[in-house]
């Protein structure tokens, strides 16, 4: 298959499709005067690197997933952290959005005079301080 093809077919630009081959996630087999040419699972691999992307995985991270011959080979480990990071993020996500939803519904005249409010600016600010000095 060639790239305008799998580019037709998985919705991605060409232009992805070469980025992606330049990291390492795909390979082409080889070349139809200028476009290159594609393995007929380049469709499962794209599926694959696009749930993977979904997921949270770097681009690194995804490369790792294949081997030489790009078949997927994963780390049941590597699965089970990544699924540990998304129940970190899902909870820091689920609190923020019900001290959003009481700062909405707070009858305290200021936001700064609600306690709960309050709470919620040292987090935040705990996080930032944090971020800061991890290099973010």
């Amino acid at each position: 298959m060639d790239i305008a093809e799998v580019s037709r077919r998985s919705g991605l630009p060409a232009s992805t499709l070469r980025f992606y081959e330049e990291k390492g996630l795909i390979n082409s087999v080889g070349r139809r005067g200028l476009r290159r040419l594609f393995d007929g699972n380049i469709l499962e691999q794209l599926s694959m690197i696009a749930l993977a992307r979904y997921s949270g995985f770097s681009l690194d991270e995804i490369t790792s997933m294949f081997s030489i011959d790009s078949t997927i080979q994963i780390n049941r480990k590597t699965l089970f952290d990544k699924a540990e990071e998304l129940d970190q993020k899902i909870k820091k996500l689920t609190a923020m959005r019900d001290g959003l939803r009481h700062a909405a519904k707070c009858k305290a005249p200021r936001h700064l005079e609600c306690p709960t409010f309050q709470r919620l600016l040292k987090v935040a600010g705990k996080a930032q301080l944090k971020g800061k000095k991890n290099g973010k």
